[in-house]
């Protein structure tokens, strides 16, 4: 049989489907949330118990640091061998879903499950890959994920890729196609998740949705939304074992939802940064220092809208080398973290977060604007990867839940 997707790097997958649980309680989010909120997490276990989930298949970003990371990993790939020996999934073999997610909002967003070919994917500087990533990758950041996932038996995503398609030619036909369907999953999100349906392409959508993706014919095909750093530990991982594993080696592909950038329900939004154990007017001094024609108040340039306690004000940097605030900005954080070891950031989504963490009297938060979706694929074109946590794609509950998964091993 002809393999329409044989040309290009989204494809079907053998797609492992929870079964015989509550989805509302299998389905969390994504673990690079709420990293500032222990207390949403605390929620979150206490709302599962010991109920079947993907929380025990996860590490929250919030502890990947932490004294017992190893204990914590080992204890997840447990959870996977078990949940695999119980039959807890259901296999659908070489499947694409649809997902349509009513976001809390009441929007609908849409999206596709499958696989990607991670041969066609880099997230070094300077690609020219059809999949690239869209911020720049702090390498520190990649070796904890792999120790999550090279032992691991079974993949779950919470990768948004992202697909330039404004003739809505992907996904949207999808939409009115759904009586034609398996319906696999409709239930509801923990925590103002919103509501989740999912539906099983039949093979003549499957050819179509191939069709339609290699009309795109555009360089990148795709750019990574969500979860840069959870993908580039998947390519690393793979690169360690690709000399001794085969072409159609489990290990070469990853599960991920894509998404047209044009949808309407995909909102850019900002991530500011909450930087922590510092004196905040000596802080803000020594932003005027880095920048020396920088001033307070709001003017010709990059501002940097800021608070701490209860000030809420800006700096003005003029003739900004950087096309974006968030690169001025983060020129600035990552040079002063050069000189001060002792200080933390975090990247916060929501302006009442940041402002929240703001009334700590050590710490600032700087807040910053929304970049316009339309531009992010010129910018990969003509710029490369963009400054780290540059956009969010919606609030922090509006991430990817985790509900299907792949197996790593034969």
């Amino acid at each position: 049989m002809y393999d329409y997707f044989a040309d290009i790097p989204f494809k079907p997958a053998d797609i492992l489907l929870p079964q015989n649980c509550d989805l509302g309680l299998w389905s969390v989010v994504a673990c690079d949330q709420y990293t500032s909120q222990p207390e949403y997490w605390s929620r979150v276990e206490n709302r599962v118990g010991a109920n079947p989930s993907s929380l025990r298949l996860i590490l929250p970003e919030s502890r990947l640091e932490g004294a017992n990371v190893e204990q914590e990993i080992a204890a997840i790939n447990d959870a996977m061998g078990a949940y695999l020996e119980e039959n807890r999934f259901r296999t659908l073999e070489r499947a694409l879903i649809y997902v349509e997610r009513t976001l809390h909002s009441g929007l609908v967003r849409r999206g596709l499950i499958g696989r990607i070919d991670l041969e066609a994917y880099d997230y070094r500087p300077g690609s020219t890959s059809q999949i690239r990533c869209t911020e720049g990758t702090v390498l520190s950041r990649v070796p904890p994920r792999m120790e999550v996932r090279k032992r691991a038996p079974i993949e779950l995503p919470h990768v948004l890729l992202l697909a330039d398609d404004p003739q809505r030619a992907v996904i949207e036909p999808l939409s009115q196609e759904t009586d034609r369907m398996e319906r696999l999953y409709d239930f509801e999100l923990m925590e103002e998740g919103g509501h989740l349906r999912g539906w099983l392409l039949n093979q003549e959508q499957q050819c179509r949705v191939a069709q339609a993706i290699g009309a795109l014919a555009k360089s990148p095909l795709f750019a990574v939304g969500d979860g840069n750093h959870s993908l580039a530990a998947a390519k690393a991982c793979w690169e360690q074992c690709r000399a001794e594993a085969g072409d159609c080696d489990p290990r070469r592909y990853a599960l991920v939802e894509l998404e047209n950038i044009y949808d309407p329900a995909l909102v850019f939004e900002p991530i500011h940064r909450v930087v922590f154990g510092v004196e905040p007017e000596a802080l803000l001094e020594d932003v005027l220092r880095f920048y020396p024609e920088a001033y307070r108040g709001r003017g010709e340039g990059h501002v940097l809208s800021f608070a701490h306690g209860a000030v809420q004000a800006c700096i003005t940097v003029p003739n900004p080398t950087e096309p974006l605030e968030i690169g001025t900005l983060q020129n600035f954080l990552d040079h002063y973290m050069e000189q001060h070891n002792q200080v933390g950031v975090d990247y916060v989504h929501g302006d009442d977060v940041a402002l929240h963490l703001a009334e700590s009297p050590d710490c600032v938060a700087f807040l910053l604007p929304a970049m316009e979706k339309q531009d992010l694929f010129p910018a990969v074109v003509q710029r490369g990867a963009l400054p780290r946590k540059t956009f969010s794609m919606g609030e922090a509950c509006d991430k990817r839940f985790y509900l299907e998964a792949r197996k790593l091993r034969d």
